[in-house]
């Protein structure tokens, strides 16, 4: 659905029974294929998949601020009201996780529990020879080569399809379950806009001070091996939070919800039960 809100209109996906979920990714543009991170809460909740501004069919940015991860949450904030939610439960992963940390610190009362997968509270690439953001990573100069071809335009759907599966490999803990892993017919973009505005703001992101701020049951979920947001991040975040609970995944790397798929939705299924 196209919804309209007090700060635009924004393109929203819902599937799933249950209590409202928020799912969204800080650059990923989503489409009538759904998400596989999204796909695993449809059995458990109603989930509302959004694409943010300058995603998708979502409104565009006359300013380039308003692509800022703060905005984002506004904007969030905007949405859950134009669908007459009084709450709604927030989940993210990886970028979409830290759009989740800073909803919990700036909007506890709107959010009913937050699950943070594979996420970090302050930049994760300088101090961390683990995350293949790092120059000293083996596997850095192949990721930054397929992250600048993945943005764009002019490339065919094919094209696209190959390098996404090629970057996802990299953070998999073992690529060669690739096709067993991403077998739906499940596929995204990415808003270059948001992607190029969000590599700006990493540099002077870190709200860890403010962890403290999150009022609301909150699980962190991680991956052993994750090469994106290493788990020392996820360890940070569940020490600052006080209502969290961390999950660590021994056989994952970035994608544990499909790396270990029954276990994350028990592991899940167990936290709602615990917070009621």
């Amino acid at each position: 659905m196209l919804l309209h809100t007090a700060r635009g209109v924004f393109e929203v996906f819902i599937k799933g029974e249950g209590d409202p979920l928020c799912v969204t990714h800080h650059y990923s543009e989503f489409n009538e294929t759904g998400d596989y991170f999204a796909e695993t809460f449809t059995g458990t909740n109603q989930v509302f998949l959004i694409n943010l501004r300058e995603a998708g069919g979502s409104e565009k940015a006359n300013e380039s601020y308003q692509l800022s991860m703060l905005e984002t949450i506004f904007d969030l904030e905007a949405i859950r009201e134009a669908l007459g939610l009084p709450h709604w439960g927030f989940a993210g992963h990886s970028t979409g996780g830290m759009l989740g940390i800073l909803y919990g610190i700036h909007f506890s009362t709107s959010l009913d529990f937050s699950v943070i997968v594979g996420g970090a509270a302050r930049e994760y690439m300088t101090f961390s020879e683990d995350c293949i953001y790092n120059e000293a990573h083996p596997d850095f100069g192949r990721m930054q080569d397929m992250i600048e071809a993945l943005k764009q335009s002019d490339l065919s759907l094919e094209e696209r399809k190959e390098l996404s599966v090629e970057r996802t490999k990299l953070s998999l803990h073992k690529p060669e379950r690739y096709r067993e892993l991403f077998s739906l017919d499940i596929h995204k973009g990415m808003s270059a806009a948001r992607m190029n505005f969000f590599i700006r703001e990493l540099q002077i992101y870190d709200v860890t001070r403010k962890l403290e701020f999150i009022r609301v049951p909150t699980l962190i979920m991680c991956g052993r091996f994750d090469v994106q947001c290493p788990l020392k991040y996820s360890i940070e975040m569940a020490e600052g939070v006080p209502d969290s609970r961390l999950v660590i995944f021994e056989r994952s790397n970035h994608y544990p919800f499909l790396e270990e798929a029954e276990r994350f939705r028990d592991e899940y299924e167990l936290f709602l039960n615990e917070k009621k």
